[in-house]
């Protein structure tokens, strides 16, 4: 309750969440013009902070409203509340900023996001002085995360900061009734940034000649760098097979899919999209968030898309446009355009236009640059849609950095730093996590010169020194080994225990898990090589249940890469032949019969790996997963799949282990049509899961079956599992919110080190 007089009270409300960079000040004004209220509002440090006079009614609908009709991208949340002695005030006002010292405890960074419709009015709009032009934003889009220096979020803390406005974009920036006031990144043609097109010696600048530029070469064949929000793309048109061709050679990228952008069409946006592919509605859905991800879209059967695109495979990742300058690229070409990341294979997608001419010269034929500074790297987000769900594969552009709440409050910062690929971030302090964008893999000079910036950067920008930094268990990791040089304190997580954590994160309700941990290779606690977990337990206390038969792929840390070694190591394991014609294997067999550089492991991901080296010939991959991606597109070919019953049986340590050897023959079997060998193989493993979590549900308490690690990003396994172990009485859960491969390992590093804290 309001305590003041009978006629008038006075409130001091600050307010913290995501309020800077969304527009939140200019609704807080007019929130307050409409109930006659008087006072003020303004930044301290990461908070807003308000004081407002006016009838008792009033002030309650102010305070109710604040949260209800807050602007679409806030968050939120009323941080103090306290009753002030009545002031005599005329109207309302913004302040100018102010620092606090809240900065660490509420710091909260709003994710670049995609071009609202407001703005995409007025960029078609012929009469609008912003018509065309390339960085149109407002407080409700436009670059935040990759253009922020610091906080409060003002236009001096931007990479904007050398960009002087125009008087018209002045008044706008000044009124507070204005759709841009306080719109950091402002922008019109008459103040910048501005397009330069770079084709050799040939320069165009212009906003509009060099995008006229850009679509001609593109229309032409050629392969043109194109800056964007959170780093360069790599475009071409996606209908020629020839110019995707040379895309692929120079980027030696012979495989891995590409992602395709196309052109919003339609009442819903998805006319021009659904010309090739094939969303369901949650697709549907994903597609047109604002975050703009590229979601994983089952291919027509009409498309005309080549299908180098994405080699082998039944879906092509897909986006529509999320800023300005790619709207007005596809409206002007005409058609969808590959956009793939722009760097090479594993790096952070490079965003400073010298070094991208320097490492991208050779893969562009031209660049189209822009002279707005990004300020930190963030590729773009992908989804997948399994089991009904809009599931991360990886944060990134429009989804990162996500911020989210721990269940238990951390005594110290801590920064925890994942594994070697698919590296992500994660920031612990207080009762807060915040989680990066996608970095890449730590296996290139720049990749680790990116990641040892970010480490510096994330916790600066947070106003958080980290006291602890968490890593993998396994010591020969680039992100480990460098923990070390820190001299900072150092807490190494199992790699399996880690993604139980991240997994259990989303279900507090959730009080024991049965988690299968099924991935490639992680370093268990015991010193061995896991990989086909089955984990009971809770966060901070993990126990070993089950797992799978290991066997030992020859070559160690190169299975990964080439699949032969890991069906070579089952088949010498069962006693069965394994000689591909490509391979003179003698030596290989030697070593492994000797036990060198071949140790011992049950991951399901190698299993994969084995079964696609044995169904499909594959010998050898250009990208991580590329045999079970291909294999599990075959299998959609192959019916629903008869699964093989697999023995289970404990070991020593009291173990219940699967073993895999009665797949062998039907993966052998090439009388068998290759997709129906593929099928059977999914159905066995879902079948395998299903029977295994029910055993050990007669040992083991637990309330519910979790499904973390790279291997449930395969939706046809999920989505086999899911219903058997739902006829067994078992309650599933996928992560909705972290991805479930290595990219969420951080995050689950920081929930496992705060749940272990608590249980000492």
């Amino acid at each position: 309750m309001i305590v003041a007089s009978a006629e008038r009270a006075a409130l001091r409300v600050s307010v913290a969440g995501r309020v800077q960079g969304v527009g939140f000040r200019p609704f807080v004004y007019r929130l307050a013009l409409r109930h006659g209220l008087a006072g003020a509002v303004c930044n301290r440090g990461a908070r807003v902070e308000i004081e407002v006079c006016g009838e008792r009614s009033a002030l309650d609908a102010f305070v109710r409203a604040l949260l209800a009709e807050a602007p679409a991208l806030a968050e939120p949340v009323i941080a103090a509340l306290a009753a002030i002695e009545p002031f005599a005030a005329q109207g309302f006002r913004i302040d100018a900023s102010r620092p606090g010292a809240d900065t660490r405890a509420d710091a909260h960074l709003p994710p670049d996001r995609s071009l609202c419709d407001d703005c995409r009015r007025e960029l078609a709009d012929p009469a609008d002085r912003r018509w065309r032009h390339p960085f149109i934003n407002c407080t409700q889009c436009g670059p935040r995360y990759t253009v922020i220096g610091g906080l409060p979020y003002d236009r001096d803390a931007t990479s904007l900061a050398g960009f002087a406005m125009c008087a018209a974009c002045r008044r706008e920036y000044d009124d507070p009734l204005d759709r841009r006031f306080h719109a950091e990144p402002i922008a019109c043609p008459d103040c910048g940034p501005r397009l330069r097109f770079v084709a050799g010696a040939r320069e165009v600048r212009g906003d509009e000649a060099a995008l006229a530029a850009c679509v001609q070469a593109l229309r032409d064949g050629a392969v043109v760098a194109v800056k964007g929000i959170g780093g360069y793309h790599l475009m071409c048109d996606a209908m020629n097979e020839a110019a995707i061709a040379t895309l692929r050679a120079r980027k030696a990228r012979p495989h891995k899919p590409l992602a395709v952008m196309f052109a919003p069409q339609g009442t819903d946006g998805l006319q021009a999209l659904r010309a090739e592919l094939e969303p369901d509605d949650v697709q549907a859905r994903a597609l047109r968030d604002p975050a703009r991800a590229i979601v994983l879209v089952r291919r027509c059967a009409h498309s005309r898309l080549p299908a180098a695109i994405a080699p082998g495979l039944d879906a092509i990742g897909a986006l529509l446009p999320y800023s300005p300058l790619h709207e007005l690229l596809l409206a002007d070409f005409g058609g969808p355009l590959v956009a793939t990341s722009g760097n090479l294979s594993g790096e952070p997608v490079l965003t400073d236009e010298a070094e991208a001419a320097r490492r991208l010269g050779a893969i562009a034929d031209a660049f189209l640059h822009h002279d707005r500074p990004i300020l930190r790297p963030a590729d773009d987000p992908v989804l997948r849609v399994i089991a009904g769900h809009a599931r991360p594969v990886r944060p990134g552009r429009g989804t990162a950095p996500l911020e989210r709440a721990l269940q238990r409050r951390l005594a110290e910062p801590v920064l925890a730093l994942g594994g070697q690929s698919k590296i992500t971030l994660a920031l612990g302090f207080g009762g807060r996590i915040v989680l990066s964008p996608h970095l890449g893999d730590l296996d290139s000079p720049r990749g680790r010169a990116v990641f040892e910036a970010l480490v510096a950067d994330l916790p600066r920008l947070y106003g958080v020194r980290p006291a602890r930094l968490i890593v993998d268990r396994h010591p020969g990791l680039a992100g480990t080994r460098w923990a070390r040089t820190q001299g900072l304190p150092v807490t190494p997580v199992t790699h399996h225990h880690a993604h139980a954590s991240a997994l259990a994160w989303e279900r507090p309700d959730i009080g024991r898990w049965l988690v299968l941990a099924w991935d490639g290779v992680g370093l268990g606690e015991d010193g061995t090589l896991w990989g086909g977990e089955a984990l009971v337990g809770a966060p901070g206390d993990w126990q070993r249940a089950g797992s799978w038969r290991p066997f030992r792929p020859p070559g160690g840390e190169r299975a990964a890469r080439e699949p032969w070694r890991s069906a070579a190591a089952l088949c010498w394991e069962a006693g069965l032949p394994f000689a591909p014609e490509d391979e003179d294997l003698a030596p290989v067999r030697a070593a492994w019969r000797a036990g060198l550089n071949a140790p011992a492991t049950p991951a399901v991901g190698r299993l994969f790996d084995a079964a696609a080296a044995l169904i499909l010939g594959l010998r050898r991959c250009s990208f991580e997963a590329q045999g079970p991606m291909a294999l599990e597109a075959l299998a959609g070919e192959g019916g629903d799949g008869q699964a093989l019953p697999l023995p289970m049986a404990d070991d020593a340590a009291g173990l219940l282990r699967i073993d895999w050897a009665p797949l062998l023959d039907r993966l052998r079997d090439t009388r068998r049509p290759a997709a129906v060998r593929a099928a059977d193989f999914h159905a066995t493993l879902a079948e395998a899961a299903a029977v295994q979590a029910l055993a050990l549900r007669e040992r083991h308490r637990f309330d519910a079956v979790g499904l973390a690690g790279g291997v449930f990003q395969n939706r046809r396994l999920v989505e086999q599992l899911l219903p058997r172990l739902a006829r067994r009485g078992l309650d599933a859960w996928l992560p909705h919110q972290l991805p479930v491969n290595d990219g969420g390992l951080a995050f689950g590093q920081v929930v496992e080190f705060a749940a272990a804290k608590a249980l000492r």
